[in-house]
């Protein structure tokens, strides 16, 4: 049977009559209609489940991204109480090399005993009015002091190694002139040093006090 004649024949069938057709064409129509079901099942019932899937699978990609990142973030905040902590302990050491308001005197007198051991002559020592800050106070030191250039080394460096806080600031180096031996220099500097303030004399809350 060629194609014409198959042609023909589909032609002729009685589509109110199926019973009627040869063999062949009942079964190409079943076949035909099962691929339709097929297809049909395909579109409206796994489509919309694998729609769904993809975006189930989507939102897991979401969640785990969002986990990462939050986990990194937990990690990182680890890091940063580390760092707190560590800070804390370095800011409590600090605060100790602060000397209390009784022992400042003291550590005044350590300041003129440097002075004299690197060998140069007082010409002025002369305390200023302290300068309160947050939670200590500066307390500024007006001192003239002569030498040689080796000696005003020794004694900065001699007051840099002091167990509290002290700082030479406004430092203004002269030849001293006069009577003074050749070669002899004068100093002018504002050694400063630093106190914490005790509870009585921190400022209250909202009056004018630290940042």
């Amino acid at each position: 049977m060629n194609v014409q004649d198959v042609l023909k024949e589909l032609q002729s069938l009685d589509a109110q009559n199926p019973g009627a057709w040869p063999g062949w064409a009942r079964t190409a129509a079943v076949i035909l209609v099962a691929i339709l079901l097929v297809a049909s099942g395909t579109w409206f019932l796994i489509k919309p489940v694998y729609e769904e899937l993809q975006d189930e699978q989507a939102k897991e990609v979401s969640l785990r991204e969002q986990f990462e990142r939050k986990q990194k973030k937990v990690a990182a905040l680890d890091a940063y109480k580390d760092q707190l902590a560590e800070m804390e302990r370095s800011f409590g050491a600090m605060l100790r090399q602060l000397p209390s308001k009784t022992e400042v005197a003291n550590l005044l007198q350590d300041i003129s005993q440097t002075r004299a051991q690197a060998s140069l002559e007082e010409e002025l020592f002369e305390p200023q009015g302290e300068v309160p800050r947050d939670f200590y106070a500066e307390v500024p030191n007006k001192i003239v002091v002569t030498g040689s250039y080796h000696e005003m080394g020794q004694f900065v460096s001699a007051v840099a190694a002091l167990p509290r806080i002290v700082t030479i600031d406004q430092v203004d180096l002269k030849p001293a002139g006069g009577q003074t031996g050749k070669g002899e220099l004068r100093m002018s500097a504002l050694a400063k040093t630093y106190r914490y303030l005790d509870d009585s004399e921190l400022p209250a809350p909202g009056k004018g006090g630290g940042k």
